[in-house]
Formats: structure tokens, C-alpha cells, sequence
């Protein structure tokens, strides 16, 4: 099939276009969130980057949606309207915003677009309304068991940090620091310690490419994931690949995806921090951990049952579409 999508999620997007597909990313000069393109990605070929002004004179057999928005943009760029005269599905990556849980979905009004969430506790916590929806769980490509753990410090990864606050957890830092020194990777945190008042202890070790982040997080010996109300970090899934213990707060998807025995997971954050403090303290039981980390993130979301899953959806959204294109035209 020839897929249109934009780079809206670089992580997801990594996963998603590496199936048998034909991948058109529209590209603009200026890039930004509507013409993004590769990005300087190391994808597969596959992969085209496609000028928006082309795409009306362009056969695409499915548009993949992320924003709402891109419903009306998509219209306008092919000519036809997604859900009714293409096929077309809608990835909700994030979790329900405002009067939780009660905050009907963008797409709830509508009955023609498949709404696919990332995770069962999306699908559980939005109101999806009248769409149609099922879930398509995360596939992460593999980067290895790359742990050494060599630095008694952990890691974490985290966007804007400042600005999100307590929706990152950003606010539990300081009590971790009670086990450790701790890094933190991700966008827009340069003045993160400075902004908590901490003194010593907390860096900010800076936005970096995908392959030199599994690396440095790799030498870190625990992973550390306070996030409060994600859908599911792709970071985290990641360092569960790269063999690392993980320390999570039982919130949203984590308690599916990380079993306790991969390190630690709950709510109580003093129990937390001295489970972090141990595995800190003892890079043989960090090891065995990380090991089991590792095991359940293959099992659950590997990057073959993630495109397996995502070609019954497209082919699903497919067979929607002459339905109804036939049914209309038997009116």
C-alpha cells in the first residue's frame, strides 16, 4: 500500500515504517510540523519524501492520521475527503486531556475513520464515542542488549521537563536523588536544576540522536521513568530493550508493560527510591534485572507483532472503505 503520514512522532514513526509499505512524508522547505519530512532519519528506502503540492496528482491507498486537523489538510492536498473517499485511521498517541475520565475523543462525532490507540488504557480512559477503535500496542526496533551500567547513576528521559511539570514528574526528581546521582535526556531541560534548586546531582545530559542516546543510557545502571500521566513512554521500552533495570511509577500502561521482577514499579515513591538506591548500589542484581526487563519487552512489543498488527489494521481500513464507497453507490 502507499501510505501518507506525517512526522508527527518520531519514536512511533521509526516503528511504523519499517513494514513492506510505500511511506510518503510530505517535506516543506521550512519543515516544522506540517512538512517534516525524514528529518535526517535513517530509514529504509521505502520512505519518500513527497512535496504537499503533489499529492493531488499522487495514488494513495491509505492516509494515516495523527492530529485532527489533518483530517481537513489531507482533504484539501488529495482532493479527497479521508474515511470517506480514501481510507484512512486515526493513531491517538497521548493520553485524554481536561475532564478525565469523560474527555470525549476529536474523531467521537464521527462513525467512518478506525480510531487506534496505542494502549488498552487509552482506549479505556477516552471516550471514543461513535468511532470504531482498537488498539495497536507499541513496536519498538531493537537496538540490543547494549548495558554496562558502568556509571552508579540513573537516567531518564524527558521532554520539556520545565514546562510539563508534573505531568513528567519532573517535581519527583529531587527525591530520587536520595539513591543516586541522575541524568536526564530529552528536549528543553538546559536549565532543569537551576529551576528545582538543586545544587548538585541532577544534569541535564542533552537532546541526542537516537543511537548515541541508547549508548549513554546503556552506561547508566538504573533507568528511571516518574512520568505520571503518559500513554506509554517509548523511552522507557527502549531501555527495557537495551537490558536496563527500570524504576516506574505505576501509572497509565506501565504496570502492563513492566513486570516488577524487571526492577521496580509503584506508587509509593519512598519505596521507589530504595528500590532505585539498591539497584544503584548493586550492579550484579541491576544486571539480572535489566535481563528480565529485556525478556518482556521482546515478548510484548517487538517490532514484528507491531507491523503484523498494523497490516490487518490498513487492510481492515481498506475493506471499510469499499464498503462504504459501495454502499453509497447503491443509494
Amino acid at each position: 500500500m502507499r501510505i501518507l503520514l506525517w512526522h508527527v512522532h518520531g519514536g512511533w514513526t521509526d516503528a511504523f515504517v519499517r513494514g513492506d509499505h510505500e511511506y510518503l512524508l510530505p517535506t516543506t522547505p521550512e519543515g516544522g510540523p506540517w512538512g517534516l519530512g525524514r528529518a535526517g532519519r535513517e530509514w529504509p528506502a521505502n520512505v519518500r519524501e513527497v512535496s504537499p503540492d503533489a499529492l493531488h496528482d499522487t495514488d494513495v491507498d491509505c492516509v494515516v492520521l495523527q492530529r485532527a486537523e489533518e483530517i481537513d489538510v489531507a482533504h484539501r492536498l488529495l482532493g479527497r475527503r479521508p474515511g470517506r473517499d480514501v481510507p484512512a485511521v486515526y493513531v491517538e498517541h497521548n493520553t485524554p486531556k481536561g475532564d478525565v475520565p469523560f474527555t470525549v475523543h476529536p474523531l467521537g462525532e464521527q462513525g467512518e475513520i478506525l480510531l487506534v490507540h496505542v494502549t488498552h488504557f487509552n482506549r479505556l480512559f477516552w471516550d471514543s464515542g461513535r468511532a470504531p477503535v482498537t488498539v495497536v500496542e507499541h513496536g519498538v526496533v531493537d537496538p540490543g542488549p547494549l548495558y554496562t551500567g558502568e556509571l552508579e547513576v540513573q537516567a531518564a528521559v524527558i521532554n520539556e521537563p520545565i514546562r510539563r511539570g508534573r505531568v513528567t514528574g519532573t517535581d519527583l526528581l529531587p527525591h530520587f536523588l536520595q539513591a543516586g546521582p541522575v541524568d536526564v535526556f530529552g528536549m528543553g531541560g538546559d536549565r532543569l536544576a537551576e529551576e528545582l534548586g538543586i545544587a548538585s546531582g541532577l544534569v541535564h545530559a542533552g537532546d541526542l540522536p537516537t543511537g548515541r542516546l541508547h549508548t549513554e543510557l546503556a552506561r547508566r545502571r538504573v533507568y528511571l521513568h516518574p512520568l505520571r500521566w503518559t500513554s506509554l513512554g517509548l523511552s522507557l521500552l527502549e531501555a527495557m530493550h537495551l537490558a536496563m533495570p527500570v524504576v516506574v511509577l505505576a501509572a497509565t500502561e506501565a504496570p502492563r508493560a513492566v513486570p516488577p521482577e524487571a526492577g521496580a514499579i509503584g506508587t509509593d515513591v519512598a519505596a521507589l527510591v530504595a528500590e532505585a538506591g539498591r539497584l544503584v548500589g548493586d550492579p550484579d542484581e541491576a544486571r539480572r534485572r535489566g535481563l528480565v526487563a529485556r525478556e518482556a519487552a521482546l515478548e510484548r512489543y517487538n517490532l514484528r507483532t507491531f507491523l503484523a498488527r498494523w497490516d490487518e489494521v490498513l487492510g481492515d481500513a481498506r475493506a471499510r472503505s469499499v464498503s462504504a464507497i459501495t454502499e453509497r453507490s447503491n443509494q
